[in-house]
């Protein structure tokens, strides 16, 4: 599973020209599911996602995590982050895992968590969605965990 999270002081989601989901300071995460993706790779992103710490403490340090300063995540499903793009000029999606699949490993990631961290929102799988953002640094990570 691949994540990448952008630090934010705001963040939304659009669907047909209607928010389905908003936030303030917290993180954006695009998160795509690859082939061979489990539970065990869902449950290892979620911590590194809420652990990561990206958010300044008092000296200025990246020392806190979105957990930490109790802040928000926006979780947008994403399955082009699970592209194969090594080459020619149009990327290959073989690396990504079938939507049924993709769909139902995204809901268990977001389940996963809203157990540790109760603000958080999500995207819509399958749509066409408009991401809004205000990127604070920017600050903009890839964390993955291989499908084993």
């Amino acid at each position: 599973m691949i994540a990448l999270i952008q630090r934010v002081t705001e963040a939304n989601v659009c669907v047909n020209g209607k928010t389905i989901a908003s936030i303030n300071e917290g993180l954006l995460a695009l998160v795509g599911v690859q082939k061979g993706d489990t539970e065990k790779q869902a449950r290892r992103l979620s911590e590194k996602l809420l652990g990561y710490r990206v958010f300044s403490d008092a000296e200025g340090k990246m020392n806190l995590s979105v957990s930490q300063i109790e802040g928000n995540v926006l979780l947008v499903p994403q399955f082009t982050l699970a592209a194969d793009t090594s080459s020619g000029m149009r990327p290959s999606f073989s690396p990504a895992a079938p939507p049924s699949e993709g769909e139902r490993l995204f809901n268990r990631f977001v389940e996963i968590c809203q157990e540790r961290l109760p603000s958080i929102q999500t995207g819509q799988f399958g749509a066409d969605m408009m991401v809004k953002l205000s990127n604070h640094g920017p600050v903009t990570f890839w964390l993955q965990v291989d499908p084993q």
